[in-house]
């Protein structure tokens, strides 16, 4: 390997060790290298963050956000948390479950595990205090909610996880339909179990006429999803046009049917979604200068070579996978494994012939699980802000939680009909 190459990943990780934010690190480590290498110039590092600018399918990213921001702030968290209450919140231990299809309902709509917790954790952590549970398990489980905000198309990181490797995002986005289905309701089971050996509250008998009111209360923001995911399956519109839908759905629910939004509140919104599209686009092309240099100094090569003298098959690659992955996410934030690890393993996963679309959505899942993985999770971050919960006693509280996701990632792993089914289905 040459002494380029290995500075590129030197500079990365001492920067990323000593504090310095994932986009400047990357950018450095670049610089760094083409510096020290003849055979590269700074026309190289302008044509890539040229071409990594100029993607239209890039435009799903601002247009996610913004849709996601509008909805978030115009009376869908309280609705969905209605709706889910009277949906499975007459069950034992009822409320919790409810933080959790809550969630999940959100994360199809927001495509962000910080603003999921962010949104549904606000309304439920004093919800569920309120109702006699101990502080540290309601604020946990506003953390595991969480993390399906990436799991459940839209998904921000499943868009770009799509550019920096190739695969399909039309393809992503649908194989998180079913895994992030399911994953929420292994996570409600353990919640039921939990209350039962608990004796935690419960509500009131399931009542008819209270779930039509908050269905038909709750039913707009409810669409949202089926629209999305139907006109992409459909072939009605790409990814990127189906963000766009999503931005003028949101703005008609939220301005002409739950009016809890002005034109000023839009604006303020719209601000926000500016800031935060442009760091997020700083750190993509920067992302995709760095997969460029990993692949011309050939380090996947020796990557692979790495697991195929420990990995004798798919099966054994797929259990290091999951073990890397696990790490990563106690100690990396999900933008900084996505884009550093992302370029490096998925070519690696198809020597093991892993389907890309399968390998994508593994790989997503357990950046999503890290979130909430200690000690340093994103949403238990969050949720310990919320509730003001000392980080030890939450994380103690997580630590089933994640057992849970952990088998799920195992038969995500071992089973991949289940993230390749609705995929193949796509024309």
């Amino acid at each position: 390997m040459s002494l380029s190459a290995i500075l590129l990943i030197v500079v990365l990780l001492v920067l990323m060790f000593l504090g310095v934010p994932i986009t400047w690190s990357l950018g450095a480590a670049c610089v760094t290298s083409i510096l020290v290498d003849p055979t590269l110039s700074f026309s190289v590092l302008c044509q890539k963050i040229f071409t990594g600018c100029d993607n239209f399918s890039m435009l799903a990213l601002p247009a996610f956000f913004l849709a996601g921001d509008i909805m978030a702030k115009g009376g869908l968290s309280k609705r969905l948390v209605a709706f889910a209450d009277s949906f499975v919140g007459w069950i034992s231990g009822g409320i919790s479950l409810v933080s959790v299809v809550a969630c999940t309902f959100f994360a199809a709509i927001s495509g962000s595990s910080v603003a999921t917790t962010a949104a549904i954790g606000g309304l439920m952590y004093p919800e569920m205090v309120k109702r006699g549970y101990p502080e540290d398990y309601s604020a946990a489980v506003q953390a595991i909610g969480g993390t399906l905000g990436i799991v459940i198309p839209p998904s921000i990181v499943f868009v770009i996880y799509g550019n920096i490797t190739g695969v399909s995002v039309a393809k992503l986005l649908m194989s998180g339909v079913i895994p992030g289905i399911l994953c929420g309701v292994a996570l409600c089971l353990y919640a039921f179990f939990k209350a039962k050996k608990e004796n935690f509250p419960k509500e009131d008998k399931f009542s008819f006429k209270r779930f039509l009111v908050s269905f038909k209360s709750a039913v707009w923001a409810l669409l949202m999803p089926l629209i999305i995911m139907g006109g992409i399956y459909a072939g009605i519109f790409t990814p990127t046009e189906s963000a766009v839908i999503a931005v003028f759905y949101g703005l008609i629910v939220c301005l002409a049917i739950y009016r809890e939004i002005s034109g000023r509140g839009i604006w303020a919104i719209a601000k926000d979604t500016a800031a935060t599209t442009s760091n997020l686009m700083f750190l993509v092309v920067t992302a995709q200068m760095f997969g460029y240099l990993i692949t011309y100094y050939r380090i996947p090569i020796y990557v692979t070579n790495a697991f195929l003298a420990v990995a004798s098959n798919r099966y054994i690659f797929l259990l290091l996978i999951i073990i890397l992955l696990i790490i990563c996410g106690m100690f990396l934030e999900v933008g900084a494994t996505n884009l550093i690890l992302g370029p490096i393993l998925a070519p690696i996963a198809v020597q093991f012939g892993i389907d890309p679309v399968h390998f994508g959505m593994l790989f997503v899942f357990l950046l999503a699980m890290g979130q909430a993985t200690p000690p340093f999770g994103t949403t238990m971050f969050v949720a310990c802000g919320l509730s003001e919960q000392p980080v030890s006693k939450v994380a103690k509280r997580l630590i089933p939680f994640v057992l849970v996701e952990v088998a799920c990632a195992f038969l995500f792993a071992y089973v991949p009909a289940l993230s390749t089914f609705l995929p193949n289905l796509l024309k």
